[in-house]
């Protein structure tokens, strides 16, 4: 797990930028999350924003209480505004040196600051990914948010659980690939992926 902290606003300005261009064509079209549409993950992206946005201050509630698989995300008809609020207010939170110590609250599970920061990191990279391919844009994540999520996915690998958790099976990928790659491989995509 990631020893030091770091800003998140440059990875969540990329995930708003590839936000921004989603045209309204391909909100129904299918992404790297089995079963999401762009819709869908749009959706899941600002719900996690704000999830991540509260367990960084430690304000739990709903936000923070609910498993995310528990239904279908999706996006409402301010989704353009809201989401990059969502994404601003998930930066914001982290800057505090409070937001990664101690424990707190994310989809239900009490884990340590710094953990949840890590699963912050992943989410927002890979589904950036899943974005990116998704709607044919092209994708360079923040490096220090793709090590913490290379860093992440890498130690959730050996669980042995997690085939029936967060992510499938591990996508094997060279060593000497990119480290996006290798990342989205760890997370049970395949870095070819197309739509």
């Amino acid at each position: 797990m990631p020893e030091t902290t770091f800003d998140f606003g440059p990875q969540t300005r990329i995930v708003a930028r590839l936000a921004a261009g989603v045209r309204d064509e391909q909100l129904a079209d299918v992404t790297p999350c089995p079963g999401l549409a762009v819709r869908h993950l749009l959706g899941h992206l600002t719900g996690l924003s704000v999830a991540f946005r509260d367990a960084g201050h430690k304000r739990f509630g709903a936000t923070t209480d609910t498993n995310p698989g528990d239904s279908v995300p999706d996006i409402g008809p301010g989704w353009r505004e809201e989401l990059p609020t969502a994404l601003g207010g998930l930066a914001d939170a982290w800057l505090a040196p409070g937001a990664w110590t101690g424990m707190t609250r994310a989809g239900g599970v009490d884990l340590p600051g710094e953990i949840a920061g890590a699963v912050a990191a992943d989410e927002l990279v890979i589904h950036a990914w899943d974005l990116a391919r998704a709607t044919g844009q092209p994708y360079e994540p923040d490096p220090a948010a793709l090590q913490a999520a290379y860093t992440f996915l890498l130690a959730a690998a050996d669980e042995p659980e997690r085939d029936n958790g967060l992510f499938g099976p591990v996508v094997p990928v060279p060593e000497d690939a990119p480290l996006l790659d290798r990342a989205v491989g760890l997370s049970g995509r395949d870095p070819h992926w197309k739509p």
